[in-house]
């Protein structure tokens, strides 16, 4: 969650400096919100499945790793579409300046 806020923080930062319109500011705050939030999720499928189980147990595992892989396919799929917003905006302060 750490990494998350961190990342958010220079969500925030990047978007003022490059005064990113409304509707990016939209996918970002939405993007940021469901990345958090399955991290959320995904903390609370781990504790549950370890005060069900003290045994390795393959289901245990199952439900580990699909709730972490849940927030890396969404980690991924931000990062990949703040690219898209942000690359052009950098690219235009370059050729600006």
């Amino acid at each position: 969650m750490k990494i998350h806020c961190t990342a958010l923080l220079m969500v925030v930062i990047a978007g003022i400096a490059f005064r990113i319109t409304v509707s990016e500011w939209c996918i970002c705050i939405v993007l940021c919100a469901l990345v958090m939030s399955l991290e959320l999720v995904n903390t609370a499928v781990e504790a549950v499945v370890d005060l069900v189980t003290e045994e390795k147990k393959p289901l245990a595992k199952t439900a580990k790793d699909t709730a972490a892989g849940a927030v890396l396919i969404a980690a991924i799929a931000s990062v990949i579409i703040g690219l898209l917003i942000f690359v052009p905006h950098i690219a235009g302060w370059f050729i600006q300046s």
